[in-house]
């Protein structure tokens, strides 16, 4: 059983830190870092730090794209990519030192085409065989349809593929149409689906439980931020809280809580100890600067509290 992780939409994250925020006023910044950014990207990062290697597919292009792919083969993490027309988007986040605040920009794509993502369809469907996981995570750029991922999972329905996906907005309704593994909206992205603006702590439980029953995805994780996280099963609801920490950076939490349920998926772990790692892996990211994510030793002592 091979982990392939597919990002379509991938970033040079730039991080930095300035003593103060004012406007109009020529910022200093210092501590530049930079990492490998996007969702599948963030995940496959996590889980060679667990010893759990991956295949990490993406488009990619220009010389950000080329930086992104060198510091993925500097952490050792297997790349799988193609190369497009449009540069690379890069993000960038900003901690204030003296309100402990951190502050993200998030860049656009430049639209491409579907056309040119066919050389990647193609690895995708010759790299990923029968009862391998299949991770899809992250947003989709201008210049794709919204059913872009649909049709990439329909392609793999008959290798008995576990499906995880990871996204928001349209892209995820469309991605539902499909029979799936295991998903993890946050708890806004759920009351969405349900059609509403917000959901109590019982509704939230039965719509998740109700699209394990109508067999849209096996596990339904919901995010709960600080709270932790909940998992909808065939046998029931399961709770982890997250314990109190003093949060650094939240940039890959949620991709880090993936990379965890991936782990335990991986160890066959019971439906409760899924969530505990996944929740782990999301808090331990917190403790880490800008985009450094979640870091083995970190894992181990949120492990302990939760």
């Amino acid at each position: 059983m091979k982990v392939i992780t597919l990002t379509i939409n991938p970033a040079l994250d730039k991080s930095a830190k300035v003593d103060e925020m004012t406007p109009f006023d020529k910022l200093e910044c210092y501590n530049i870092t930079y990492h490998p950014g996007g969702g599948g990207v963030n995940i496959s990062r996590v889980l060679h730090r667990l010893a759990i290697e991956s295949y990490c597919m993406f488009p990619y292009g220009g010389k950000t794209g080329e930086h992104l792919v060198e510091l993925l083969q500097e952490q050792r993490v297997h790349v799988v990519s193609t190369t497009i027309s449009n540069l690379t988007r890069e993000n960038f986040a900003v901690f204030n030192t003296d309100t402990k605040l951190q502050y993200r920009f998030g860049m656009p794509t430049s639209p491409f085409s579907e056309q040119e993502l066919a050389p990647l369809e193609i690895l995708i469907n010759k790299q990923v065989s029968d009862g391998d996981i299949f991770v899809i995570s992250g947003s989709l750029p201008k210049g794709l349809p919204t059913n872009y991922y649909s049709k990439v999972i329909a392609n793999l329905t008959a290798k008995g593929v576990k499906v995880i996906v990871d996204t928001s907005g349209p892209v995820f309704n469309e991605v539902l149409k499909n029979e799936l593994f295991l998903i993890k909206p946050n708890k806004k992205e759920l009351a969405r689906l349900a059609g509403k603006d917000r959901m109590t702590s019982a509704e939230q439980e039965a719509f998740a439980l109700k699209m394990v029953t109508d067999n849209i995805a096996k596990y339904v994780v919901v995010s709960l931020g600080k709270d932790g996280a909940f998992m909808a099963h065939k046998n029931g609801i399961e709770y982890v809280s997250a314990p109190v920490i003093s949060v650094n950076s939240t940039i890959g939490a949620g991709d880090s809580m993936v990379a965890g349920l991936i782990y335990a998926i991986t160890q066959n772990e019971t439906p409760k100890n899924m969530l505990r790692w996944g929740v782990a892996c999301g808090v331990a990211a917190t403790l880490s600067e800008g985009s450094d994510l979640a870091h083995p030793e970190n894992i181990d002592k949120i492990l302990k509290l939760v």
